[in-house]
């Protein structure tokens, strides 16, 4: 405890110095930094030293006023995987922010019962040629229960797993065999360090399995600019004859 009043005492005499213009907030913070890292250190123990909330709130408070590239050779005692650990954190509590409902509302149904994801399942499994909204009638029908076909279409998705007709290779492997110019491309999104977006498209071989290159946009994407990452992907390539994409509607 002594040790942490210490350090707070510390902290606020060169709180006056964070404030200022310059360099000055950069380098106090990664004296602090590695200050502070340092007291970890000396704690009496047995194996690695857990971090209190206070630790991790002050490591990651100072982490912000440094360069990142400066950052890695900061570290002293913290992983990678502490630093990934609480940015994963970081970006799940910001898009809570921006897409959890701000108002208190009573829990909605607990969905559809065991007997009726059974039966739902049974009926597919019986029928494949069956559509959500044929089940979602025939369930009405028989059994009397009033079902929506989403409800129908969410039941199968999590728990509908047809068996494949057999263990040889898909049709996107075969293809990619039998045409030596087979490339797949895919879009996702992540998130800096300073939690920004970024879409990243990312272009692959199919046959030889090796990246072709990235394009990276950081924000929205549009037209233009997912051509622009396309091309950028493919600039030392030159261009494929055919491409596959997944059924994401992205």
């Amino acid at each position: 405890m002594r040790t942490v009043l210490l350090l707070v005492v510390h902290f606020l005499t060169t709180l006056a110095k964070l404030v200022g213009p310059g360099g000055a907030r950069a380098v106090v913070a990664d004296s602090l930094l590695v200050k502070h890292q340092l007291i970890v250190l000396n704690r009496t123990r047995r194996r690695a030293p857990n971090l209190s909330v206070l630790d991790r709130f002050l490591f990651g408070f100072w982490s912000l006023f440094i360069n990142p590239k400066r950052l890695l050779r900061s570290n002293v005692i913290l992983k990678t995987s502490t630093f990934l650990h609480f940015h994963k954190i970081l970006v799940n509590r910001k898009y809570h922010l921006l897409f959890s409902s701000r108002r208190r509302a009573k829990p909605g149904p607990k969905g559809p019962s065991k007997e009726l994801i059974r039966a739902i399942v049974e009926l597919k499994q019986r029928s494949p040629r069956y559509g959500c909204p044929r089940i979602a009638q025939l369930i009405s029908t028989v059994f009397g229960i009033e079902i929506d076909k989403d409800v129908v279409r969410r039941v199968l998705a999590k728990h509908y797993h047809p068996n494949s007709g057999g263990s040889g290779p898909s049709w996107l492997t075969f293809l990619g065999h039998a045409k030596d110019s087979l490339w797949s491309v895919d879009l996702f999104r992540c998130e800096s360090i300073l939690l920004k977006s970024h879409w990243v498209m990312v272009v692959m071989d199919q046959y030889t399995r090796r990246i072709i290159g990235f394009g990276i946009q950081a924000g929205a994407v549009d037209g233009p600019n997912l051509c622009r990452m396309f091309n950028t992907a493919i600039s030392k390539m030159g261009t494929p004859k055919y491409l596959s994409t997944d059924h994401d509607p992205l």
